[in-house]
């Protein structure tokens, strides 16, 4: 029996059919924030009119079958009807896991040609939506749907520091903007701008709507009764990256806790990362009681940011949460952070993806344990100043991508380096940039220049084969 000719979908079309294929808009998500901020750009009209809107939901738990997605909560409902149809990215690739999962390169139009049939796409013109588009999975998708254009839009604060690794030149160049909200005001993204990608703020009144909607459910009332005006606590689950021990992070929330109660808090709400072990909880009750102050341990999942608005808590604590700048730029809350010192040390390799975010942090909000300075809500940088620390940082965490940071980067270095910036570099990585602050300025030419490095090279040769 003969089979129809059926033309790949990315064959060229006839003027006619090209003028009447449709378009399909693929969001990707993996968060109930990222689905709410892609809810409040289509509701601002970020994204252009489409015949079809798809959120694709990606389960990254360390296992996703034991934690369900995040549309599968109440919360989602309100977000719901901004898209069309609504899939699961993990179902697609079963059993494999969306953060360790990308097809072989001979492989990808035979996946898209796959999922065109599976999603019922036919020959519609995509549109793409990611986040993090450095690592799988957003990256595979890009990969699968070759040629489509790409928006990316930021989940936190890593969207200020530089890209994570250097993405191949055709999944970069298809990257049109970076939507973004206005978390940091004045401080501009470095994500993607080796390829000349632009950032694009996403509306904070459009953004605040649809936390008001996510307000209203019925989970968000039952998590938050007799909680107005209490200090709320945020934890992370910093232990699961591996940067603090499950004992350190025990004791990092049980100073938050004594932090507030020695600043005059005695009702306390503490907001558990979901992943995080109840034994966590416990201690703080403990600790809690012996302090006299009350404590709340709220169990229902709810985003930080739908607190804010049912219990305009009295202060803010944190470590180097994205929820700590939402609560001070978005919402015009008392915060403080407590930590990022340690974690300055701690991070390793130096171009670890949570150092801008932390630097970010550290560099900006009060510390909880200056009484004075949470009191009187003192910022630390001007915007001006983290604007050139977080470039310094950028250029010192991923040279190679971003040359040109260099001239604001030995600016920075040679009239602000002091006790108190030194915690934002590592001396070992700015002398082997060849930056101010270590290597003599007469002597700042070697790394770089080429001969030097060859006889270095040549010298570490033969010296491994004498020692052989």
């Amino acid at each position: 029996m003969s089979v129809p000719y059926t033309p790949f979908p990315d064959a060229p079309a006839p003027a006619d059919a090209a003028a009447r294929r449709r378009t399909t808009q693929i969001f990707c998500a993996s968060t109930l924030y990222g689905a709410a901020t892609l809810a409040a750009a289509i509701d601002a009209e970020c994204f252009g009119p489409a015949d079809r809107r798809i959120l694709l939901v990606t389960n990254n738990g360390a296992t996703p079958e034991l934690s369900p997605a995040f549309d599968s909560s109440p919360a989602f409902a309100h977000l719901r009807d901004r898209f069309d149809t609504v899939l699961s990215w993990n179902e697609v690739i079963a059993p494999f896991h969306p953060g360790g999962w990308s097809p072989r390169a001979d492989d990808q139009p035979l996946w898209e040609r796959h999922l065109r049939l599976l999603w019922g796409l036919g020959e519609d013109r995509i549109e793409l939506a990611v986040e993090s588009i450095q690592v799988d999975p957003a990256l595979a998708i890009c990969q699968i749907f070759g040629g489509t254009p790409v928006d990316v839009y930021a989940d936190g604060l890593m969207s200020y520091g530089p890209t994570r690794f250097r993405i191949d030149p055709l999944v970069g160049t298809r990257v049109r903007r970076l939507l973004h909200l206005d978390l940091v005001p004045g401080l501009k993204p470095l994500l993607l701008t080796e390829f000349g990608v632009e950032p694009e703020l996403v509306p904070t009144d459009a953004f605040l709507k649809v936390l008001d909607e996510l307000g209203g459910t019925a989970g968000a009332a039952a998590a938050t009764p007799g909680t107005e005006g209490a200090a709320l606590l945020l934890g992370q689950y910093l232990s699961a990256l591996g940067i603090l021990t499950a004992e350190e992070e025990e004791d990092l929330h049980l100073q938050m806790l004594r932090g507030v109660v020695r600043l005059g808090h005695r009702r306390v709400v503490f907001k558990p990362h979901p992943s995080a072990p109840v034994l966590w909880s416990q201690a703080l009750e403990r600790e809690a009681r012996h302090l006299g102050a009350e404590l709340t341990v709220l169990d229902t999942p709810v985003l930080a940011e739908v607190l804010y608005r049912r219990m305009s808590p009295e202060l803010v604590v944190g470590c180097f949460s994205t929820a700590l700048l939402t609560a001070s730029a978005l919402y015009g809350l008392p915060v403080a952070r407590t930590g990022t010192g340690t974690l300055l040390e701690r991070l390793a390799p130096y171009e670890n993806s949570n150092r801008v975010p932390v630097t970010i942090v550290d560099a900006l909000l009060p510390d909880l344990a200056d009484g004075p300075a949470v009191a009187q809500r003192r910022r630390g940088m001007d915007v001006a100043e983290l604007t050139d620390l977080v470039r310094t940082v950028g250029y010192a965490m991923q040279a190679k991508l971003y040359p040109g940071l260099r001239p604001t980067a030995e600016k920075f270095l040679s009239t602000r380096l002091d006790s108190h910036t030194w915690r934002y570099f590592k001396r070992r990585r700015i002398a082997s940039l060849a930056l101010p602050g270590v290597v003599p300025s007469q002597l700042a030419f070697i790394p770089r220049n080429a001969t030097v490095r060859r006889v270095a090279r040549r010298a570490r040769h033969f010296k491994r084969v004498v020692g052989r």
